[in-house]
């Protein structure tokens, strides 16, 4: 069950680098099409630097949420009965698997951004 739970999350996040990889890719062709105008314009110098706050402050954000549900869950795990053991163990990994794939994400979206400079 675990197992399925993980390769699931792994499924989901290949959709969703894929995903972000072609929006890049996407949004980037116009900017070389008229380097010039496009590049230097406060739209895109103001959405890139846009992105490097957002990824930072996911960063930052992403694990201080993580160790509050985590704490949380633990909370609950030792007021719980036995057969709600296995739920919160569930939950405490998915919490931190998410966590890993927030920073993840952000790190890979932060360092797109770079290469643009």
């Amino acid at each position: 069950m675990k197992i399925r739970k993980i390769r699931a999350f792994v499924a989901s996040a290949r959709v969703w680098l894929a995903a972000v990889c072609l929006a890049t890719a996407a949004a980037s062709s116009p900017a070389f099409a008229a380097a010039g105008n496009i590049g230097s314009s406060k739209l895109a110098t103001g959405t890139e630097q846009l992105i490097k706050d957002v990824t930072s402050w996911l960063l930052v954000v992403a694990p201080l949420v993580t160790v509050v549900a985590v704490i949380y869950y633990f909370i609950r795990k030792t007021v719980s009965d036995e057969i709600d053991h296995k739920k919160w163990n569930s939950r405490i990994s998915t919490a931190i698997l998410c966590c890993i794939g927030v920073v993840a994400a952000s790190l890979i979206i932060n360092l797109i951004v770079g290469y643009y400079k």
